[in-house]
């Protein structure tokens, strides 16, 4: 797996508690996870850590994750942030840390309640995909009505992942308030490799390409892919939603032939873990009733910045700086709202 390592010097253990040095580790191999790497390092060095690493397993396979972790552990590794390989699985692998007084904090993905971490630092996947759908269906407008209703693709990743249910829940629910002037013709699952995503995106374009209207795509492969396909097409009346900021995504939102992307924020991710392991490992404990998903921020983006029906969005030259907005005022009111501090 890719590894990005980074060491402070730091020569002293105040009040007896070993310098924090942090891991992130992705379930695997996807380019969501890459700003986890600069997250880490810049969190290295703003809270003077005493090192930091993000790593992957070659393979999305839970016994390679759960290996990686514990070969960290023995590395000297004394915070974790996981994205869970899966729901219930991982939260044994959170248990063994923490017995050996090791913090964790799910990162990107939630692991099931109750879990042994003390946070999930991810997106809020059910209001991300619930807000990319309702842009949606404003973009597509009054052509969709209860006669001929308008038809939509949802994209989707593994259906393994604790994400994906989630977001195949919120795009039914936004389709269902619109009383039947929209429908799902399908949810196109595992649709986030390379290789898959142009295999079904391609086969529903050329088998139905004429009776979809709209298409959400809640996955990051999936949203390039399908932001090429609709390119190649060359043909800008089916409106789409991606996820996240591949740049075939943005210079296809630029040119027209996508609507928008939904952001998330993995750089605050790794950046807030890192300083909640540290804040934890140093005698901050979670507030009683705190919630356990802790949402590290979802917006539109669009060309412009302006309004899809009445969904706000921000541009795609200002977008980068409104994730760090984003974490900047997270973390300056996280103690405030989740932690006991001594």
């Amino acid at each position: 797996g890719g590894a990005t390592t980074t060491q402070a010097e730091v020569t002293t253990t105040e009040g007896g508690v070993a310098p924090t040095k942090v891991a992130a580790v992705a379930g695997g191999p996807h380019p969501f996870f890459d700003p986890w790497g600069p997250g880490i390092e810049d969190a290295v060095a703003d809270f003077s850590l005493a090192g930091g690493t993000y790593q992957f397993p070659p393979q999305w396979e839970l016994t390679a994750q759960n290996n990686m972790v514990e070969t960290l552990v023995a590395q000297g590794y004394n915070a974790f942030v996981i994205f869970p390989g899966d729901a219930n699985g991982t939260n044994a692998l959170m248990q063994e840390l923490l017995d050996q007084d090791i913090p964790s904090i799910a990162g990107g993905g939630c692991t099931s309640e109750p879990s042994p971490a003390a946070f999930c630092i991810a997106t809020d996947v059910g209001n991300s995909a619930y807000i990319g759908t309702r842009a949606l269906i404003a973009a597509m407008g009054d052509i969709c009505t209860v006669e001929e209703p308008c038809q939509i693709v949802h994209i989707a990743s593994r259906l393994v992942d604790p994400n994906t249910q989630a977001r195949i829940a919120a795009v039914d629910r936004a389709v269902a308030e619109t009383n039947g002037t929209v429908e799902v013709l399908q949810h196109l699952t595992d649709s986030d490799d390379q290789e898959a995503a142009t295999e079904k995106v391609g086969a529903i374009l050329a088998s139905s390409g004429d009776e979809i209207d709209g298409m959400i795509s809640v996955a990051y492969v999936g949203s390039s892919v399908a932001a090429t396909l609709l390119r190649n097409l060359g043909d800008q009346r089916i409106k789409m939603i991606g996820i996240d900021d591949d740049p075939e995504v943005l210079s296809a939102i630029e040119d027209g032939f996508l609507v928008g992307t939904m952001s998330q924020n993995p750089y605050g991710q790794a950046y807030l873990g890192s300083w909640v392991l540290d804040k934890i490992r140093h005698g901050c404990t979670v507030k009683d009733g705190a919630p356990f998903l802790v949402d590290s921020g979802t917006f539109l983006i669009t060309a412009d910045g302006a309004n899809v029906g009445d969904v706000p969005s921000t541009a795609i030259a200002d977008y980068v700086q409104k994730r760090v907005d984003i974490t900047n005022e997270l973390m300056s009111s996280f103690e405030a709202n989740y932690l006991n501090c001594p």
